[in-house]
């Protein structure tokens, strides 16, 4: 057997190879993924989109904030192609390698037949060695060096043998293993080039690029916030728990990516100078002579007054601040969030005893106003009507008038056509056909709420101290619904419904009001046989058998089995009158009979809608099993950022729709749970938020609340009532609840954290 030899690539085939897969793993999902496609626009998309003056602003707006877009996607087909060109030549080069023992055939070489003689063997190869030999004009060294091979593995008898056992007239080779490496890589005279490859690549530019990433990570929050900015936040959220809307915008408006010392994407032009102050004194209210810092710094100032004249639909100078503009207000949205975020920690910080000062709801419902007044570039005092498109300040009387008095979108999308078309008169057909396109795909939030104590025995019994679970469902419609509503229009959509579902409740009570349970009426048909057998036995002057006491059985929990007791009842009521007539004596003795059976019928009925309640009771607990299998798998997945573009002109990038939804005590001023942030609201979103239920028995109403970040006048609230009792002895004492020595004193002595208000509570401060 042969030996085993270690040997680096000496005709560089080995690394051709290695060149050639290292390349098509690169190359073709490389392709895949980042080959420039050109873009087919939709046309019925493009017939769907705004085309009011903003709208198409804000498309080029948005087209121009990539100006090396064309030269990236030339620069990315040029590296493409080229990496491709070089594939194909690097597999040509190995397709031309010759290996002489891949497959060695004397006779083939020879250029004789298979069956040739030794003497026709001999001619051959005196032919070609004349050709072949290195000496002569024409030779080859290393074809002769195989002719001679051949010859050998044909005539030598030994050779023959080797040739036929292992394809190699030499016998068994050596086993060589190749690196695929060239061979110069370790000769000695390249060595000093390849250390110091080794050390730039690994020493010098890899520790460098991990300190430059490591360098800018350690600034940022997980929402790629400074996080001095957070801590500024912390800061003003700590030493204002009731802060006005106001003073968080001009919190917002101090953020550290604005300033160019934190942030060197800010612009700094010498034209500020000038042009801040002008633009400072147009705005009122600006509160710019403030000295408290970094609210009076120069970078604070500029971005308020650009805020402002942003809320106010000013007009700016195009090449300076209006660039400006668009920068800060394109950053609000996540600042905003994570200025909530902030408010809602220190209000967990507050619960748990570790500050002393709570901020109130107020304080991050202001916070929260500031996301749709810049996304709409609008105040909130402004009427919501101005977030259609073409609808100026001076158009807003038309919405005004005798008949109808339209203050919202939702009654102007309840008008009936012909209607809304007469309001807007004045306005083109083109206008009121993008009017109608915007109102249209706006949101309609479906806003369910259910309460429940999970995995305990009484889920809607709340007892104190308890795990409370707010289900909140949102299904999410576009506004055009309720286009064509013949409702009245001073209503909302959300009156309306309720009207509904009031009404849905009323006639479900006087059906089941009307319509008494089969058991009922079995008890009367009884009394009318029973009173019947006593009027015949009189009159027969007999004395009456004692009355048997009436059967005690159970409503039926299934319609079916109602109407088969019910079917039962009524045979059996035909049988007793036929036999009561008969025979009056046999009647006294067949109620008890019917007495028995109707005992045994009442049983077989229990038993059937126990069992059935049984399957039903286990249907509805897979189902739940099967919904947080649903939810653990949605978590695992991520949380997506995408759900419906929103109309705003002014916002110069493209906005989703996201909403917050958070459970509130509006009688004391405070957060129950944390906001929580829905961003992938598309059609229907299950959400679910926990709170402790009070320690003190009693009936508390809270709210659920439910917020847009991107349109004004959709907000919502829902008012649920907990009737908390007192919680039973043998789980009142949970270690959980248990809090130090002294703090329960210190708490009604003046401390800034307020309990849950009771109705009774303030029906006793009224008085």
């Amino acid at each position: 057997m042969g030996g085993q030899k270690f040997q680096y690539d000496e005709s560089g085939g080995t690394f051709f190879y290695f060149l050639i897969s290292f390349l098509a793993l690169l190359l073709i999902p490389g392709t895949y993924y980042y080959w420039p496609r050109r873009l087919v626009e939709d046309p019925e998309k493009a017939r769907k989109l705004c085309q009011c003056d903003g709208c198409k602003r804000k498309r080029r707006i948005m087209q121009s904030s990539e100006p090396w877009k064309g030269t990236k996607n030339f620069f990315k087909k040029v590296v493409i192609i080229l990496g491709w060109v070089l594939l194909f030549l690097l597999a040509y080069k190995v397709s031309q390698f010759d290996y002489e023992m891949a497959n060695f055939d004397p006779y083939d070489i020879l250029q004789v037949s298979s069956g040739a003689s030794q003497a026709d063997i001999k001619k051959a190869y005196r032919k070609l060695s004349l050709i072949l030999h290195p000496d002569k004009e024409t030779g080859n060294e290393k074809a002769f060096m195989k002719l001679n091979k051949a010859y050998q593995a044909l005539t030598d008898d030994e050779a023959r043998k080797n040739w036929e056992k292992y394809g190699n007239p030499d016998g068994p080779g050596v086993i060589n293993f190749g690196i695929a490496l060239p061979s110069w890589i370790v000769e000695k005279e390249n060595s000093v080039w390849v250390l110091g490859l080794y050390a730039l690549v690994f020493m010098i530019a890899l520790p460098t690029v991990v300190g430059m990433w490591w360098y800018r990570s350690i600034r940022y929050s997980g929402d790629q916030v400074l996080l001095d900015t957070q801590q500024l936040y912390y800061y003003f959220f700590h030493k204002t728990p009731a802060m006005p809307l106001k003073r968080a915008l001009m919190i917002l408006a101090a953020s550290l990516e604005y300033d160019k010392k934190h942030n060197n994407e800010v612009q700094e032009r010498p034209s500020d100078n000038v042009e801040i102050p002008q633009l400072i004194r147009q705005i009122p209210n600006l509160n710019e002579k403030t000295r408290e810092r970094p609210l009076s710094d120069a970078y604070s100032l500029k971005a308020r007054a650009l805020i402002f004249a942003h809320m106010s639909r000013m007009h700016l100078p195009e090449k300076t601040l209006e660039i400006d503009r668009q920068y800060i207000v394109k950053k609000c949205p996540y600042l905003i969030q994570e200025m909530v975020n902030c408010v809602s920690q220190l209000i967990l910080l507050a619960y748990a005893r570790r500050i002393n000062m709570l901020p109130k709801i107020e304080t991050i419902e202001n916070v929260m106003k500031l996301s749709p007044m810049i996304v709409q570039g609008l105040w909130e005092i402004k009427s919501p009507l101005l977030q259609l498109p073409h609808i100026q300040e001076e158009n807003l009387k038309w919405f005004s008038s005798k008949k109808r008095h339209i203050k919202n979108l939702q009654q102007l999308a309840q008008l009936p056509a012909d209607d809304r078309r007469a309001l807007l008169k004045s306005i083109p057909d083109e206008h009121y056909e993008d009017i109608m396109k915007v109102l249209g795909n706006m949101p309609y939030i479906d806003f369910q709420v259910r309460c429940e104590v999970i995995d305990d025995e009484e889920p809607t019994v709340y007892t104190a101290g308890a795990i409370v679970t707010v289900t909140v469902i949102l299904e999410r419609k576009n506004m055009s619904v309720l286009f064509g509503d013949e409702s009245a229009p001073d209503k909302t959509a959300d009156e309306s419904k309720e009207e509904v579902d009031e009404d849905a409740e009323k006639k479900e009570d006087a059906n089941q009001t009307k319509k008494p349970p089969a058991w009922q009426k079995q008890k009367k048909g009884k009394k009318s046989s029973k009173k019947g057998a006593k009027k015949s036995v009189v009159s027969s002057s007999k004395p009456a058998a004692p009355a048997a006491a009436p059967p005690t059985t159970t409503t039926p929990t299934s319609n079916s089995v109602g109407k088969k007791s019910l079917e039962k009842v009524e045979e059996d009521k035909s049988s007793e009158k036929a036999e009561a007539s008969a025979d009056p004596d046999e009647s006294e003795l067949s109620d008890d009979d019917a007495e028995q059976s109707d005992d045994s019928e009442g049983e077989q009925v229990n038993e059937k809608s126990n069992k059935k309640s049984t399957v039903e009771d286990d249907d509805v607990e897979w189902e739940k099993f099967q919904n947080k299998l649903a939810k653990r798998e949605k978590v695992l997945e991520g949380r997506s950022k995408t759900s419906h573009s929103v109309h705003c002109p002014l916002y110069p990038d493209d906005k989703q729709e996201y909403w917050w939804v958070y459970i509130s005590d509006r009688k004391s001023h405070t957060l129950l749970t944390a906001p929580y942030h829905v961003t992938a609201l598309v059609d229907t979103e299950e959400i679910q938020l926990k709170f402790t239920a009070p320690r003190w028995p009693g009936v508390y109403t809270f709210a659920v609340c439910l917020r847009s970040d991107s349109y004004l006048g959709f907000d919502q609230l829902h008012d649920i009532k907990l009737d908390v009792k007192e919680a039973p002895e043998e789980i009142t004492d949970h270690p959980q609840w248990d809090f130090p020595e002294g703090e329960e004193a210190q708490e009604g002595e003046g401390s800034d954290l307020s309990e849950f208000t009771t109705d009774e509570d303030v029906e006793d401060d009224e008085e």
